[in-house]
């Protein structure tokens, strides 16, 4: 897990720099520079579903995917987190004020927000899930390293806009990336290079959500939810498989 520990350690530092610096921003550069980082998270989510074989596996597990998430809650359970650390963090503000700005936003407080974005773009990729495999197996934690010095760039950037809530998605990479790691040896032997496609496809999809939604605020999707396609994706592939359905 050494390549999780330097990541976890480069959005630490790369937000703290992000809170240092960004007060001396700006708003409009810091918009500005939201702005950018959700235009490259669209660009990098289009180029990712390129990956895919056959689009409508895309298609399938994003709607299994976001009946489940819907189902589960995932959306609400990650924003009750965000707001949960919050409260734990304003220990000054009353509780009723802190509900009031959870409330009075639709996408939720900026502590919220920065979680949730700063958690989803650092979690899904190929290069969190390659790398975490790859650290598992063999401890090699080189991926993830280049990993780390993107996220540390995306956490200044975020945490200049979005506030001290992107710090705390350290804690989902630590969850995310480790147990991946710990499991690599099963999930390598399970995962064959089309599962590892169509979810990277999947990913990609995701991300430009997030792009459109969090960072961009084009339109709300409750991106969380969509988060078991990346479930579904492999499940599918694994089925059709089994049925002599080719991919392409």
């Amino acid at each position: 897990m050494t390549g999780t520990f330097i990541n976890v350690a480069a959005i630490l530092i790369g937000g703290a720099l992000g809170l240092l610096f960004g007060a001396r921003l700006p708003d409009r550069v810091r918009q500005t520079v939201l702005a950018g980082m959700g235009l490259f998270t669209a660009i990098i989510g289009i180029q990712m579903s390129f990956d895919t074989q056959q689009p409508l596996v895309i298609a399938g597990a994003l709607l299994i995917g976001s009946l489940l998430g819907e189902w589960w809650q995932i959306e609400d359970r990650l924003r009750n987190l965000g707001a949960w650390l919050e409260e734990r963090l304003s220990k000054g503000r009353s509780r009723q004020a802190a509900n009031t700005e959870v409330v009075s936003n639709n996408h939720g407080s900026r502590f919220v927000r920065g979680f949730l974005a700063a958690s989803l773009v650092f979690a899904i990729g190929p290069i969190a899930i390659l790398g975490s495999i790859q650290d598992g197996l063999t401890g090699d934690y080189s991926l993830l390293a280049i990993k780390s010095i993107l996220d540390a760039f995306g956490a200044l950037a975020f945490a200049s806009s979005m506030g001290v809530g992107v710090l705390f998605s350290s804690l989902v990479i630590l969850v995310y990336q480790g147990g991946i790691s710990l499991v690599a040896t099963q999930a390598q032997a399970l995962l064959s290079t089309a599962m590892m496609d169509e979810m990277t496809a999947t990913g990609g999809v995701l991300l430009l959500g997030l792009a459109i939604s969090n960072l961009l605020e084009i339109k709300p999707i409750r991106v969380g939810n969509f988060l078991p396609a990346l479930i579904v994706a492999p499940i599918i592939v694994a089925i059709l498989t089994a049925l002599g359905i080719p991919l392409n």
